[in-house]
């Protein structure tokens, strides 16, 4: 029994602890400029964040129109804006 749990320890539940700490420190390192995608699945460029509310303002294309979304909300950043120039 001590054998399994220590199977699905190391198997599971460490591999979704290392993923959530991942995520939690992607969301907070978050900065104007990167590019992200959202859960949604929209894609857009940093444009402002704040700190207070746990907010990001975005700004898709080809608009350019700006979105404000939950921090929580971003999925994966692609690039930053920053490298490419």
């Amino acid at each position: 029994m001590v054998a399994i749990f220590a199977i699905f320890y190391f198997l599971l539940f460490l591999p979704m602890q290392r993923q959530k700490k991942q995520t939690s420190q992607m969301l907070q390192n978050l900065k104007k400029g990167d590019i992200v995608v959202t859960s949604g699945g929209l894609v857009g460029m940093i444009v402002d964040v704040s700190k207070e509310d746990d907010t990001i303002v975005i700004k898709v294309k080809p608009d350019n129109v700006k979105l404000q979304l939950a921090r929580s909300a971003v999925a994966s950043i692609q690039k930053s804006d920053a490298a490419s120039s």
